[in-house]
């Protein structure tokens, strides 16, 4: 009798930056959720921490002391969560990688939706999307106009389809990350746009999840947006996107 074959690795990754007021308690909600909900996958949660100089990568190592088997703990010394996912992602054993933002503003309820795309439908890449009719949020005005805007830039200057390319709630199939991961170059938060701009570009699906969001879960955490200095930023990232992807070969 043929041995049964392996569950799909799903490494669910938690990027953080000085986050030590929060990182305990979202850490273990979200280890606490896929221990209680049985998951037709294993998995395995990374806490990656980029540039931390407070006691994030202490707390981080304290929780993957209690549960080796289960947490892990990376420590990426540059800041910059684009280039510490990048970093990681390659290195990772996973057959599915996920990154979720560490203040957990998406409901994990909306796990399943994001999974099930890679391991049932042959999607290549799955994102939370904030701005679909089906999802349900909570956020300021600013933030809204924040998001708003990149999106309508986005979609302007480089053609895409998509409704929120920013949501900190996305998975990818390992081999397709790879694929495109050294035309990837920005460090910081451009990351995201150049994942979901690449895997479409080299004949990836991409399936948008709508999501229950919530912002300001933690009175603690402040929101770091700033909207003309961002949208500055988005902008000149955007038009430099744009003249890097006409002249890229080898994604296909």
């Amino acid at each position: 009798m043929a041995a049964p074959a392996n569950k799909t690795l799903v490494d669910f990754c938690l990027p953080v930056y000085n986050e030590e007021r929060i990182l305990e308690d979202s850490v273990l909600k979200l280890f606490n959720w896929l221990q209680q909900n049985d998951q037709p996958y294993d998995w395995r949660l990374t806490i990656i921490s980029n540039g931390s100089t407070d006691n994030s990568f202490a707390l981080g190592q304290k929780l993957s002391d209690r549960f080796p088997s289960l947490i892990s703990i990376v420590n990426i010394p540059q800041p910059g969560r684009g280039q510490a996912l990048k970093k990681y992602w390659q290195e990772s054993p996973a057959d599915i990688l996920v990154y979720m933002d560490i203040d957990l503003a998406v409901d994990l309820k909306n796990i399943p939706a994001l999974i099930s795309p890679l391991q049932e439908k042959n999607y290549e890449l799955a994102i939370g999307s904030r701005l679909l009719p089906e999802s349900h949020i909570d956020r300021s005005f600013i933030r809204e106009l924040s998001s708003q805007t990149y999106n309508f830039l986005s979609r302007l200057i480089l053609g895409h389809r998509f409704s929120d390319m920013q949501c900190g709630f996305k998975a990818v199939a390992a081999p397709s990350f790879k694929k495109i991961a050294a035309f990837i170059q920005d460090p910081h938060w451009f990351f995201d746009t150049e994942l979901i701009v690449l895997i479409k570009k080299s004949g990836g699906r991409v399936k948008e999840v709508p999501v229950d969001w919530q912002e300001n879960r933690y009175d603690k955490r402040q929101s770091k947006v700033k909207l003309f200095r961002d949208s500055w930023k988005f902008f000149k990232n955007l038009v430099r996107f744009r003249w890097r992807l006409g002249r890229l070969k080898g994604l296909k």
